[in-house]
């Protein structure tokens, strides 16, 4: 007889949900970190002495992913079938959690990156959507943290409020991890 007490099939979900939390949040960390580091790059080549100032982004993108790696921690820790029971509630529970945590990481991941990179590219005849203004000389320049110093706290707002979102998955995240093992009583 085994003294595995619970729903069997309950752990698989509470293991994916580990696992979307980190690998949704680790995908929007490195596509917020990939596209903002092109701009950075992008703008390095003609005003390398900005290239600190506007890391900014890239280093906001990078803390998506500990978003993610606490709910894993947090949902991997909660799963032990063989001390307490685990239903399929505490299965779907976690998996919501991680769901939660982690697509949130995503989308702001991908603001991120949009933000960050238009936010301190340096564009030639391009028509970008984010934090671009065109020159004052006319000669068909766009620009945005390179060359336009204004901006700069701007796109540190909008960053804040793209990184909030994240935020926002994670508190959920961890109030849908703790309803696990609270349905029933034991």
């Amino acid at each position: 007889m085994s003294s595995f007490s619970g729903d069997e099939t309950a752990p698989f979900f509470g293991f994916l949900g580990a696992a979307a939390a980190l690998v949704f949040s680790c995908m929007g960390a490195a596509y917020g970190t990939a596209k903002s580091g092109v701009g950075v790059a992008s703008m390095g080549v003609m005003r390398p002495e900005l290239v600190m100032k506007s890391i900014v982004p890239v280093v906001m993108a990078g803390v998506l992913g500990i978003y993610g790696l606490i709910i894993a921690v947090i949902i991997s820790t909660g799963i032990n079938p063989k001390a307490k029971s685990y239903y399929l509630f505490d299965g779907y529970a976690h998996l919501s959690s991680g769901l939660a945590c982690g697509l949130a990481g995503l989308s702001a991941g991908m603001a991120i990156g949009i933000v960050g990179d238009a936010g301190v590219r340096y564009v030639k005849n391009q028509y970008c959507i984010l934090l671009i203004v065109q020159a004052k000389d006319g000669n068909n320049w766009h620009r945005a943290n390179a060359q336009q110093p204004k901006l700069f706290v701007g796109m540190i707002l909008i960053l804040i409020f793209a990184e909030a979102l994240a935020l926002y998955g994670l508190i959920v995240g961890i109030i849908l991890s703790s309803r696990a093992g609270q349905s029933r009583a034991d």
